[in-house]
């Protein structure tokens, strides 16, 4: 089949995403000159705080649905490299409720740690798994923003933690809380990133096969137009450019 030239170039990143550039297997266990301003799973910990149907019921930033698709692939992007996760709550028994059941289901192993303070680096169990993890990288998503995200990302910089805010899967009561958070949390020092950054940050080489699948599967699934081009990338040019792993 003969693509037409444009569309060869609109889909040339999702073309790359499916396999369209080959590498040896012993360039893909390298790891490259990292920057230490760059995410990887060895360097950093995510933290999901408060993914609450009580706390997401006001959220007016975004729409609830997107925000329940990004921090679902936030979490199974924790999930496909290992990186250690720590999921808090807030009050789930009493008032917020059970933390998103797509968080829990996609990673099974972590332990919720349900807290009564709106500040979770108050909570000394929180401030317990945040150290267990060794990662002085903290990937931070919550709701709300302007509250439960905000004052531990205040807390974990004056520690000395380098913190990135996952600001679309993180939600505020209202587009102006929402910035005013993000804006003081970055003045204080913390980095904005979207969960589909983090993804692709971890990934960083097409080479790399341990987590190849499970990258184009979790952006097929929530990665909104870029899943769609992966999808007719793999469907449409798959066999005719060389990708024969399926």
């Amino acid at each position: 089949m003969n693509v037409p030239s444009f569309i060869s170039r609109l889909l040339a990143p999702a073309a790359v995403a499916v396999g369209l550039v080959a590498a040896s297997a012993a360039h893909a266990q390298n790891a490259p000159g990292d920057s230490k301003r760059l995410l990887n799973p060895q360097n950093s910990a995510i933290v999901l705080i408060d993914h609450q149907p009580q706390m997401a019921f006001a959220v007016q930033s975004m729409d609830r649905a997107l925000l329940v698709n990004n921090v679902t692939g936030l979490a199974k992007t924790a999930a496909a490299f290992k990186v250690p996760t720590v999921v808090t709550s807030v009050a789930a028994k009493g008032f917020s409720g059970p933390v998103f059941p797509e968080i829990t289901k996609a990673l099974p192993n972590s332990k919720v740690i349900d807290r009564t303070t709106m500040n979770s680096w108050e909570d000394k169990n929180f401030r317990d798994a945040i150290h267990a993890t060794g990662r002085k990288k903290l990937v931070v998503a919550g709701l709300w923003t302007e509250v439960c995200v905000v004052m531990p990302v205040l807390a974990a910089i004056d520690e000395g933690y380098d913190v990135y805010v996952v600001t679309d899967a993180s939600g505020g009561v209202s587009k102006e809380s929402q910035d005013a958070a993000v804006t003081r949390m970055v003045q204080a020092g913390a980095t904005p990133v979207t969960w589909l950054q983090v993804l692709l940050e971890y990934q960083r080489d097409w080479a790399r096969q341990g987590t190849y699948d499970a990258v184009v599967h979790i952006a097929q699934e929530h990665g909104g137009a870029y899943g769609t081009g992966l999808n007719y990338a793999k469907s449409m040019l798959g066999a005719e450019a060389g990708e024969g792993k399926k």
